[in-house]
Parts: C-alpha cells; sequence; structure tokens
C-alpha cells in the first residue's frame, strides 16, 4: 500500500463532502459527524453525477440528483435508483494530514 497525501484534515469539515483527485480520479473525502474520516469515488453509479455535491447524513452520502444513498463504509448503494457500487478507498490520518492509498477496494457482499 502506497498512501499519497491528498489535503489538512482542517480542509475536511464534518458532514460535508470534499472533493480531490487522486492519480487523475475524483474522490470526495468525507468526515461523519462521529469523527470518522472516509473516501469514496466521487462518481454515482446511477448516473455520472458527483457525490461531492451531495448530502451526508451520519455514515452516508446521497446524490443530489437521484436520490440513491451510499454507504461510505463499504460504497454500496442503500436504494434505487444505483444498484452498483463506488470504490471506497483506505485512509490514514498522520501529522493533521489525510492521506489515501490510491488502490480502491470493492466489498462483495452488501454491507452498509
Amino acid at each position: 500500500m502506497t498512501y499519497e497525501l491528498v489535503c489538512p484534515t482542517d480542509e475536511v469539515q464534518v458532514d460535508t463532502p470534499h472533493r480531490v483527485v487522486l492519480q487523475g480520479n475524483p474522490i470526495v473525502v468525507v468526515r461523519d459527524s462521529a469523527g470518522s474520516v472516509y473516501a469514496i469515488g466521487d462518481t454515482c453509479t446511477h448516473g455520472d453525477i458527483s457525490l461531492s455535491e451531495g448530502f451526508v447524513e451520519n455514515d452516508t452520502i446521497e446524490c443530489w440528483a437521484h436520490g440513491s444513498m451510499f454507504s461510505l463504509r463499504s460504497g454500496w448503494p442503500l436504494n434505487l435508483p444505483a444498484y452498483e457500487p463506488v470504490p471506497v478507498f483506505k485512509v490514514k490520518i498522520e501529522d493533521g494530514d489525510i492521506y489515501i492509498d490510491p488502490t480502491p477496494i470493492y466489498e462483495e457482499q452488501h454491507t452498509p
């Protein structure tokens, strides 16, 4: 695993999606209300819509265009119209900075 610096932790506000680009791939970084930081693919699998423009609640992000909600933990959609997961990425926080492993992780089972 090779982690890459994406931003300082203070750039990611609670329940506010933060878009970064890592190796040419758009990723949304989110800090949930419990303080956990997640990184998932920024493109909704139902349509070519940026999830970083969506809404965060607890450990989910909702696509603003069609309402599909995705688990920040697993990337799996929790409702239709999306039925395919978005990739998730491992996150490491070190010395006030957020690092992401650019290799996506896909879970085989729906585990919200």
